[in-house]
């Protein structure tokens, strides 16, 4: 058995490797905009398709009323997801994402097992992890950064 290795898993290894930072970066990406489409898709989309049927279903744990409660939830699965995919204003714009997460993980369904609440943890780990992340170099943020010296997001 020679020193080397065979040909084959050479020429994987060189396809497989990226420059460093890119795994990070594409990681950050793919973490932002699968979340986001996600959070749109299951709950942010539902609630405008059936504005109505949402008034009558949501839950108003801080007794400020269906509607104030229904327009904080639309403007974090709604509003917030396409910024977070762009990677623009990222942490700012998870913000509302989380509290409106915190706020149904921790009171609305606080009696939900670990099992029927694990979309809604699992979205929190996702959003707190850009948070704590910020959007990565393959990001509107990013390019703002580069562009004019500053950081956006």
């Amino acid at each position: 058995m020679s020193a080397s290795l065979p040909q084959s898993l050479s020429r994987t290894t060189r396809i497989t490797s990226l420059p460093a930072g890119a795994g990070l970066a594409v990681g950050l990406l793919f973490l932002r905009v699968s979340s986001s489409a996600l959070l749109l898709a299951v709950h942010g989309l539902p609630k405008l398709h059936d504005i109505a049927g949402e008034l009558a279903r949501i839950e108003d744990p801080f007794g400020f009323g269906p509607h104030f409660s229904l327009l904080v939830a639309i403007a974090a699965e709604v509003f917030c997801p396409p910024f977070l995919m762009l990677g623009l204003f990222t942490r700012m714009a998870c913000l509302p994402v989380l509290a409106v997460l915190v706020v149904a993980m921790g009171v609305v369904h606080r009696g939900w097992s670990l099992a029927e609440g694990q979309f809604g943890w699992l979205l929190l780990i996702c959003f707190i992890s850009i948070a704590l992340c910020g959007p990565g170099k393959i990001s509107l943020d990013a390019w703002l950064e580069v562009r004019h010296g500053k950081t956006q997001g």
